[in-house]
């Protein structure tokens, strides 16, 4: 028997990349990425949790490449700057990524509504 269900990993990375992509629109790009990897999460709630997941790694790794290139750039001393910069910039996106971190959940709710 063949399932009705998507694939979760595949909508997550989907999600992630578009939101990387189009996220710099204003509410439309976060909304678009979610609807596209609800629909191929499948499902209301299995849409929910691929377009909340893809908005936590988007604003994680944006975090981890601002401590990373503080480092490079200032060696040791820029490491230690940036992993104190990085924290900081990582607290001030998790309160900025939040909005898009619900739009992209609300798209994904959506579109795997649609996609059932």
């Amino acid at each position: 028997m063949a399932s009705n269900n998507g694939s979760m990993g595949l909508a997550v990375v989907i999600g992630f990349i578009l939101m990387a992509i189009i996220g710099w629109i204003p509410v439309i790009g976060a909304l678009i990425a979610g609807v596209v990897a609800g629909a191929i999460a499948r499902g209301a709630g299995r849409g929910l949790m691929a377009g909340f997941i893809s908005g936590i790694i988007g604003v994680v790794i944006l975090a981890i490449l601002f401590t990373l290139t503080g480092g490079a750039i200032g060696g040791l001393a820029g490491a230690v700057l940036g992993g104190i910069i990085g924290t900081g910039i990582a607290g001030f996106l998790a309160l900025v990524g939040i909005g898009g971190i619900i739009l992209i959940s609300i798209g994904g709710l959506i579109g795997g509504a649609l996609r059932r």
